[in-house]
């Protein structure tokens, strides 16, 4: 594998206030992030002139974070298929396991160690001892120039960074976005439970803004029981992930419009007479009657019967009393 630009390369050295959106740069903040950087460096040239060797991919355990809520998607067999055809072109990255002698765990390259556990080969791999910070911010990077995980993916990263104990600095290092990008990540997985956005899936298609604006209809009370009752349906379960998102978010934003009044029905109607001199618009709900009217003789024939409406009502009392006979 050729090593890769290192994204967050001379971000120490820029003055502060072209990295004040993303990072606190000052005193012990920026030594901070110099450090990150330092060591964002070394995790992009973990794979540079070091021996590869072949591992047994059972011997090899998965990440202590999680990166990916899809598995066996169609890129996966994709994967599969070009290993299969052609060998594996990049080794992975990959530490001794710290508590079990002869076994090891994967620092990058998750897919390919499953593929090749799939396929029954062995995996070309670089091994290396790194702590688990190093671990984090070089699992990050690779996800980001290789990974394509969705937003919903790299926020639940975010996630378990965040709740093993990893400062923010570390994590924008690590996903390789702003302060601002990795709060609103945060914030989406606070309001949707894990367990609803493992059910889900990863969404490839759906961006932040739509996730955001799902996680405030999850995040009301009220909209409780619909989550549960739109997720744990069959035909739910079937669906492929966007779809999923689809379904979840139309079914809450539906739910969550304010519903209309019900009231007495209202009647609409229009009069216009022969000359056309006067157009009307009625509109009656029993207790509320209005008329309006335009056109050339408007004015003059409303005032007609503003002048004429005591006769007129005395006329209506008549024929009612007339209509009770």
């Amino acid at each position: 594998m050729m090593a890769r630009k290192n994204l967050l390369e001379g971000l120490a050295d820029l003055p502060d206030d072209h990295a004040s959106a993303a990072y606190p740069m000052r005193g012990a903040g920026k030594s901070l992030v110099r450090s990150l950087d330092e060591l964002a460096k070394q995790a992009d040239k973990f794979l540079e002139g070091e021996a590869v060797v072949e591992l047994d991919p059972d011997l090899i355990e998965e990440s202590f974070v999680k990166d990916r809520l899809s598995e066996d998607d169609d890129e996966f067999k994709e994967l599969v298929d070009a290993i299969r055809t052609r060998g594996q072109d990049s080794p992975i990255l990959v530490r001794p396991h710290g508590k079990i002698d002869g076994r090891y765990q994967v620092v990058f390259g998750h897919r390919r160690v499953r593929a090749a556990r799939k396929i029954g080969i062995k995996v070309r791999a670089v091994v290396k001892s790194v702590d688990d910070r190093t671990h984090v911010i070089a699992q990050g990077h690779e996800n980001s120039a290789r990974a394509n995980l969705s937003f919903i993916e790299r926020a639940m990263f975010a996630r378990s960074l965040e709740d093993l104990g990893y400062d923010r600095e570390l994590i924008t290092v690590a996903l390789t976005a702003n302060a601002s990008s990795v709060s609103k990540m945060l914030s989406v997985t606070e309001r949707i439970p894990r367990t609803i956005i493992e059910v889900v899936g990863a969404a490839p298609g759906i961006g932040r803004e739509r996730w955001v604006e799902l996680s405030l209809l999850v995040g009301k009370a009220v909209n409780a029981g619909a989550v549960r009752e739109v997720v744990s349906s069959e035909e739910f379960a079937t669906l492929p992930s966007n779809d999923r998102f689809s379904r979840l978010y139309s079914a809450l934003n539906h739910t969550s419009r304010p519903a209309k009044k019900s009231g007495t029905a209202v009647s609409l109607a229009k009069w216009q007479p022969h000359d056309r001199a006067v157009e009307a618009d009625i509109k009656n709900s029993g207790r509320v009657f209005s008329l309006s009217m335009k056109a050339k003789n408007a004015g003059r024939f409303g005032e007609y019967l503003s002048q004429r409406l005591d006769a007129l009502y005395e006329q209506f009392l008549a024929e009612e009393g007339n209509k009770g006979d």
